[in-house]
């Protein structure tokens, strides 16, 4: 789950020890299992309430507790966004994926006093060429940003990563919702933008832990809520995606917490 652009501001950093992102790394193991399960199961007719209380269930099972539900008020345990919902979708037993769409999953765990949160944009069966590279160059720009998580690098290397692989292409992104320092809150310092706001960013300490989430349009990167106060929709309608991993910080360079590839 995102951040606001003014979501952690004035917050201290924390540092991790090797025992806290053990953790991390198993309160992310659990929301890698429940992503894994979702991209299995999402198909044309489902709905997005049965997702949540399968995302639910995994997640109490492996003896951990949903992160959002409850948080600020949301209701579901996932958030789930679809075409141009960018972010903080609410599950509903009304809402049925259809053939084309394309489903972004934001999931979250408590786990032994620390949180996991990871995202991933799922298409539901066949999708055209737009919405394809949307998700592919979204994902790729997510991927090129990891590769800058580095001990001595600026938060700002993170931010470039993205932007330029994204503008690249021609696509725009979210600019009023970031990512975010991850650790015993689930937003903690500091804010992870994925456009470059100026010189002077934070610089990367071994230790960090911060969740990277690229959310990238098709058309305007402007954006609005709904009125149900969470769902955030393009305000052209045209379609977004959203990636997001849990990465920390370490001495070997970046490690992705929340890694899907065991479960694959």
């Amino acid at each position: 789950m995102n951040g606001s652009a003014e979501g952690s501001g004035g917050k201290a950093i924390t540092i991790k020890s090797r025992d806290e992102i053990r953790i991390m790394e198993e309160a992310n193991r659990i929301v890698a299992e429940v992503l894994t399960l979702l991209e299995k199961t999402v198909a044309p007719g489902i709905t997005t309430l049965e997702l949540d209380q399968l995302a639910e269930e995994l997640c109490r099972k492996r003896g951990a507790v949903p992160a959002f539900k409850g948080y600020r008020g949301f209701p579901g345990s996932l958030c789930v966004s679809i075409n141009e919902e960018v972010v903080h979708g609410i599950p509903s037993r009304k809402r049925k994926l259809k053939k084309g769409d394309i489903i972004s999953v934001d999931f979250g765990t408590l786990y032994k006093g620390y949180y996991g949160d990871s995202a991933v944009t799922i298409p539901v069966g066949r999708i055209d060429s737009v919405k394809h590279k949307l998700l592919k160059v979204t994902e790729e720009s997510l991927m090129k940003a990891i590769e800058r998580v580095v001990a001595g690098n600026r938060v700002s290397d993170i931010s470039a990563a993205v932007q330029d692989h994204v503008e690249k292409n021609g696509l725009a992104i979210v600019r009023q919702f970031v990512g975010h320092g991850i650790g015993s809150s689930l937003h903690e310092a500091p804010e992870i933008p994925n456009f470059v706001q100026g010189s002077g960013s934070p610089r990367l300490q071994e230790g960090m832990v911060v969740a990277i989430e690229p959310m990238v349009n098709v058309g305007t990167h402007k954006v609005r809520v709904l009125r149900d106060g969470w769902t955030v929709v393009t305000c052209d309608n045209k379609p977004s995606a959203h990636f997001e991993h849990s990465v920390a910080v370490t001495g070997e360079g970046p490690l992705v917490l929340s890694s899907r590839e065991a479960f694959s």
